[in-house]
Formats: C-alpha cells, sequence, structure tokens
C-alpha cells in the first residue's frame, strides 16, 4: 500500500532521524528545510537508495504560506494523497524579551508556528476525501511551562500546543488523529551554544541523567503512527522526567 509522509525541517537533527525512520517503514517523502540545500539532497539519494523509496526536495521558508502551498500542490501532483504531516521545522532565540526586534518575533511565530497552519491547510484536503491521516507537531516541553530567555519560543510552542488540541477535535470525524510531542533537551545543533560544563550540568538536572537522542524522537513519532486515531489531541512528553 502506497505511504506518503510530509516532514520540514528534515536536512538534519530530529526532521532528518524522523525522514529516515519513516523511510525505513517504506513511506515516500516530501521533505523540506530552509538553507542546508545540499545535506536535504544527501539525505534523499540516501534514503532512495537503502529504502527505495521517492524522495522530493524543497528548499525555502516554512513560515512563507506561499512556499508552502507550492511544496503540497507538487507533492500531491506527484504522489497523489497524503497520510502523515510532521511539522518539525523551528528555530530558537535566546535573550532578554525587551532585546527582541518585531521582525525576530514574527520570524520565530511563522516558522515554528505559522507553518502549522499553512502545511494543514494545504494538505488537509486530500486526507478528509479519504478519511484517514496523522498530524504530528513537534513541540517542546517550554510550551508546556515556559523557559525564560526564551518567551518567542515558548509561546510559538504553547500555540502549537493549543493548535493540535483544538483540530484534533475538528478532525476526528474524519478519522485523522493530530498530536504533539514535547520534547526536552536534544542532543542537535540548536543546542550546540551550550558550554560542555553548561551541557553537562542540564543534564544532571534530568532525572533521565542525559540528552535525548533524535532517534528517540523518531521513534515516538512511528508509536503515534501505530496507534489507533482514537489516541488523539495529545500533548506527548518527551523530556526524561525534566517536567
Amino acid at each position: 500500500m502506497l505511504k506518503i509522509a510530509f516532514v520540514s525541517g528534515a536536512s538534519r537533527g530530529i526532521g532528518r532521524a524522523i525522514a529516515t525512520a519513516l523511510a525505513e517503514k517504506g513511506y515516500h517523502l516530501s521533505i523540506t528545510c530552509e538553507k542546508n540545500e545540499q545535506l536535504l539532497t544527501d539525505l534523499a539519494d540516501e534514503l532512495a537508495a537503502k529504502y527505495h523509496v521517492r524522495v522530493l526536495t524543497f528548499v525555502g521558508n516554512m513560515g512563507d504560506s506561499t512556499f508552502v502551498s507550492k511544496v503540497a500542490k507538487e507533492t500531491l501532483s506527484k504522489f497523489g494523497q497524503m497520510d502523515v504531516i510532521i511539522n518539525n521545522a523551528g528555530i530558537s532565540y535566546v535573550g532578554l524579551l525587551t532585546d527582541m526586534t518585531d521582525e525576530e518575533w514574527n520570524r520565530i511565530l511563522s516558522v515554528n508556528l505559522s507553518s502549522c497552519f499553512y502545511t494543514s491547510r494545504a494538505f488537509l484536503p486530500s486526507m478528509v476525501a479519504r478519511q484517514r491521516g496523522s498530524i504530528i507537531n513537534i513541540s517542546s516541553m517550554w510550551g508546556r511551562v515556559g523557559a525564560s530567555c526564551e518567551v518567542a519560543y515558548s509561546a510559538s510552542k504553547g500555540g502549537i500546543h493549543a493548535f493540535t488540541q483544538a483540530l484534533a477535535k475538528e478532525l476526528a470525524p474524519s478519522h485523522i488523529s493530530v498530536n504533539a510531542i514535547a520534547c526536552g533537551v536534544i542532543d542537535t545543533d540548536m543546542n550546540a551554544f551550550l558550554s560542555e560544563e553548561d551541557a553537562a550540568d542540564l543534564a544532571a538536572d534530568i532525572p533521565a541523567g542525559r540528552f535525548a537522542e533524535t532517534k528517540e524522537v523518531a521513534q515516538t513519532v512511528l508509536s503515534l503512527l501505530d496507534s489507533p486515531y482514537y489516541l488523539t489531541g495529545q500533548i506527548i512528553g518527551l523530556d526524561g522526567g525534566y517536567i
């Protein structure tokens, strides 16, 4: 049976791990990134060769509705359907709220939150017509409790949680599940700004005693996809007991 998945922010980190896990399960893919075109192309070639799946690649800003509409149109034209949407693209800003510009605030919200709206709006008609599908939004524990000096990031992730719960109610009659994974500290480039000492101190504060690996997020995605559609509207914490 043909299976199609969309993954944003797939050139590295969590998105790359998710795309790889889905390809291993036989999903044909539509993947995006904003800047790392070569990494994305290399990943597509690797997955196609290893798992014999088709992989479409797109480079652009997920906070741009015109770009997202183009991606969806071309993806549906090539594959004819969409089964799984993984909204993973995200950026962060660390600093005082009073130092943040309008442009920085708006960019965080557009890339992290508005992108979920754009992809859902573009792909959902295909899912609703077939009365099946799954949307998984990759979020953060800071969307649940907030983080000092990450107000915009926390607000965008909190918005994702509300978006997830509301859309789940809207789509439940169509047998489409909508869930979010509230990630804790994941070993990705986004946390590369931490010094070795700060990283060790942070890991010590996590009950599990370490940062999560990207493949653990991917495993959680697969678990949700294997669950009945009745599991919907949930914010799944993956934080090693931190929150």
